[in-house]
């Protein structure tokens, strides 16, 4: 009997300490926390947008071993009795390490799935526009922004199930936690202001002043001092004190099209880390003094990031180059770059997510998501070519099969202004023009353009049929119903 309760206490104490160290010594966990050192143990994983699917990749070689597919692409989404999941974007995972939170924006669901088999063990269904979902410290809730609505939807981090609503600002775009679990931050996508939220009784306990409304995301510093979060419309990164009163510390222009924003801690110092979408660079800061110390060029979009268990490396989503990229932290180089899914969007890293064996069951093989064409827009009449850097806009054309999906990422225009992307007949952007979208620019004068149709085949050359007249993208200014001169057009 005392044999059995010896065993009994010391299962507990190991069982004390795996909850503890659970989420190693990086973000989201605690800087006290023991790094946990890169192994085949360890799972990266990248939510993707128009393939509707996760891209699951082995760290350890940078191999991708398939995709988790949790819905089709276009058009096989568009029938009303359709049951998948559409336009997969955000995530969060647990503090054992053993279950991903996948949050579909077009079908307004988390997917949890299991990390040892990768397989779906539930799904929830909460508001309109869900944005981002991630597990409190304790493991014991899941909060989920639901950014089409003014409330956080609180599911049971056990069951899954819906049990109460933090009501916010409209339009709450992501939440984060302290290390110690005391506090919820929740950044807005439609109001200028960050809450911040006691976890124990989801009471509103302060309010940090956004510098613009639309902040997708945001991170706490492992050492529980700071928040940084992002503004996508302004091309900023602020800075608030993670503890009573919540100051504001710092704000930076960073760049058009500020996507996310994640922290390593590692021997050189803890670093903040931020994907500029518009200028395809993710840039470093020191937390201490705000300084820039590198600027790293990843390829085109960059979107969401996470570093892995030891802060050795970051990873890094290229949205509109279907890719992962890995970044050295100590030397802020690349050190790999990885095909995956359409557009991806939030990245995790979860060290010790495959406790043993490969866990490959229920993967697919990358497929028609693997396959797209890129374009890049530059000045009209610039005379500039694909091979310039830095150029303005670049354009992903997402294979669906009868269709693409188009996504152009723009920038370099007069801010708040109304534009359209468009199909002209000559390459000089003169001629006719066929409108694909109209936009208007954010005031960093940048934005974000979709579309849906056979785009492919009428700017691609040798895609169509013989007499098929080859088409060229371009922006152009529109006003008072009038379409301006091109301002940019396709590159050669």
């Amino acid at each position: 009997m005392k044999h059995e309760s010896a065993i009994a206490i010391a299962l507990s104490a190991v069982t004390l300490v795996t909850a503890q160290i659970a989420w190693a010594g990086q973000a989201p966990g605690s800087q006290s926390d023991p790094d946990i050192p890169v192994s085949h143990h360890d799972r990266v994983y990248a939510a993707e947008q128009f393939s509707n699917t996760v891209s699951v990749i082995d760290p350890a070689d940078n191999k991708l071993l398939g995709l988790i597919r949790l819905g089709d692409p276009s058009p096989g989404n568009f029938s009303p009795l359709y049951k998948g999941q559409l336009l997969v974007h955000g995530m969060g995972f647990s503090p054992d390490h053993h279950t991903i939170a996948v949050v579909s924006i077009g079908s307004n669901s988390v997917s949890f799935i299991d990390t040892e088999t990768n397989a779906v063990k539930h799904v929830t269904y909460v508001g309109r526009s869900p944005h981002e979902a991630f597990f409190t410290p304790d493991g014991k809730e899941v909060w989920v922004t639901v950014r089409g609505e003014n409330y956080v939807a609180v599911l049971d981090g056990n069951t899954y199930k819906e049990k109460s609503r933090i009501t916010v600002p409209s339009g709450p775009g992501m939440q984060i936690f302290s290390p110690d679990g005391k506090y919820g931050y929740v950044c807005s996508s439609f109001n200028p202001e960050t809450e911040v939220v006691s976890v124990a009784d989801h009471k509103i306990v302060g309010t940090v002043r956004q510098a613009s409304p639309f902040c997708p995301d945001l991170a706490a510093t492992p050492d529980g001092k700071q928040v940084w979060f992002t503004l996508k419309d302004t091309g900023k990164v602020q800075v608030f004190d993670a503890r009573p009163p919540f100051a504001l510390m710092k704000t930076l222009d960073t760049g058009p099209i500020t996507n996310h924003v994640n922290v390593v801690h590692n021997a050189n110092g803890t670093f903040a880390y931020v994907t500029i979408g518009g200028l395809n660079v993710v840039k470093v800061f020191r937390t201490d003094d705000f300084s820039q110390v590198a600027t790293i060029q990843v390829g085109n979009l960059p979107h969401g990031l996470w570093p892995s268990g030891d802060g050795s490396r970051i990873y890094v989503g290229l949205e509109n180059a279907d890719a992962m990229t890995a970044i050295d932290t100590l030397t802020n180089t690349v050190i790999a770059t990885v095909p995956i899914g359409q557009a991806p969007q939030a990245v995790t890293y979860v060290p010790n997510a495959v406790p043993e064996g490969k866990a490959t069951q229920n993967l697919q093989a990358l497929g028609l998501a693997g396959q797209s064409v890129h374009i890049v827009l530059v000045p009209a009449g610039s005379g500039k070519t694909a091979d310039t850097a830095n150029v303005p806009t670049t354009v992903a054309l997402f294979d669906q099969g009868l269709v693409q999906v188009l996504q152009a990422a723009v920038t370099g225009l007069q801010p708040k202004q109304p534009y359209v992307l468009g199909l002209a007949d000559n390459a000089d952007g003169t001629g006719d023009l066929q409108v694909l979208a109209n936009f208007m620019s954010n005031p960093a004068g940048s934005a974000i353009v979709n579309a849906l149709g056979q785009v492919r085949q009428l700017v691609t050359p040798g895609m169509g049929n013989a007499g098929d007249k080859r088409r060229y993208l371009v922006v152009a200014p529109q006003g008072s119903g009038k379409l301006g001169a091109p301002v940019q057009v396709q590159s050669p």
